[in-house]
């Protein structure tokens, strides 16, 4: 199961802080929950983050695990990549991406 972390809607983003977080090092990921969707959140550098929805594309189940690099549906098993691509089905599309921004300790997903 991953870390589920509140977000904090803003205008057309979504803002978390990583500090004291499994995001607050390089590799870490979390389970974002907003007002605004869920997101799979991933660090993958000292400055730089991936999100995506955490909303499987097969179902629509949110996705809440992971194995190794990728991220697992608990409905059917799809996988995808830290990027959201799909791994494996019964999913055929990808997870929407989102760009973020990183400044004083917080991620910015904008939405």
């Amino acid at each position: 199961m991953l870390a589920v972390l509140s977000g904090r809607f803003a205008g057309s983003s979504v803002q978390v802080n990583v500090a004291g977080s499994p995001l607050a090092d390089t590799g870490g990921v979390a389970l974002i929950q907003s007002i605004a969707g869920v997101f799979l959140v991933s660090r993958t550098s000292t400055a730089a983050f991936t999100a995506i929805d955490a909303t499987c594309t097969h179902e629509g189940c949110t996705i809440t695990g992971t194995d190794g690099a990728a991220y697992v549906c608990p409905c059917h098993g799809s996988r995808y990549n830290r990027n959201g691509q799909v791994l494996a089905g019964p999913a055929k599309a990808s997870l929407r991406q989102f760009p973020t921004t990183f400044a004083d300790g917080v991620v910015t997903i904008a939405i």
